[in-house]
This record gives C-alpha cells, structure tokens and sequence, in this order.
C-alpha cells in the first residue's frame, strides 16, 4: 500500500470509523499503535513514515499511541484549550460551494469544527482537493470577541 492510500485509511480510521477496524478511540481520540497496526495491516515503518511525512501533520504520536490531531465526526475530545486566535484567519474552499456559503455561512457539515488557517497558502491547498481553490478571509478576532470559541490544533489549524 503506498503512503497516500495509508494516509486516507489512518485518517479514515482515526476520524470517521474506528470501528471499522475494530479499534475504540480512547479518551483524546488516542488508539494504540498497535492497534492500528494491525487493523489496517501495515507495518510499524510504513506507519512512522506516514506520520513523518504527512505535510499537514495530521496525526499524532504519544508513546504507544496514535491520534488524528482534528477533522473527526465521530464523537471524541481531542481536550484542546480555547485560544484567543488573530485577527484574521483563512478557510479554503472551492467554487462549487461558495454561493451556498455566501448565503448561510460556513458550516462544519459532518465534523465537529469548521477548518481554518493562518496561512492562505494553506488555506488555498485544502481549498484545492476539490477543485479551483477559493480563499475566505474571516474576521476571526471579531468572531472571537462576539463568542465564538476558538482551539488551536498541535498542527496548527484553528478549530472553531
């Protein structure tokens, strides 16, 4: 199996079905290497390497354990304290869903948090997966000061 395919199935696993594998996320959204592992059916290297070299740094190694570091649906608190974020913060997304987000805004759909960035580099590579990348510029200062809460990720994205 190459790194991208492990990739998906790790991040499938780790943020959409761990029963899938037969895996139960603890508390943290943390499983055991292990686990995962075996699960999947590669090895610890590939797994490492995966780890390693994701340029988006979604998962996280503690010890034994293996955790996605956000983008879950299923239910799990990854434990992250509220942060103050800055004034502006970047969301990537694509032209076939911009009208929808003018008018209602951005949702977390399926996940527990809407993804943003600091970076609009960032912010235009997610937006690119789906299509031509289109970049938000959201007030997250403004939000922040009218109640919305904000977490930081250990890779960087805020949560909110």
């Amino acid at each position: 199996m190459n790194k991208v395919k492990i990739s998906k199935k790790m991040s499938y696993v780790l943020r959409h079905a761990p029963e899938s594998i037969g895996v139960i996320l603890g508390e943290g959204g943390w499983c055991g290497i292990g686990e995962l592992i075996e699960g999947i059916g590669i090895s610890r290297e590939e797994l490492l390497e995966v780890v390693r070299d994701n340029d988006k740094k979604r998962f996280e190694i503690e010890g034994e354990r293996i955790r996605a570091s956000q983008g879950h649906s299923v239910e799990v608190e990854l434990g992250y304290n509220e942060e103050e974020p800055p004034e502006y913060l970047y969301h990537g997304t694509h032209e076939g869903v911009l009208e929808k987000i003018i008018l209602e805004g951005i949702k977390k759909m399926g996940r527990h948090h809407v993804h943003l960035s600091e970076e609009r580099e960032m912010a235009k590579r997610v937006g690119g997966r789906r299509g031509d990348a289109v970049i938000l510029e959201i007030r997250a200062g403004d939000a922040y000061r009218n109640g919305e809460k904000f977490y930081k990720s250990t890779n960087g994205v805020w949560l909110v």
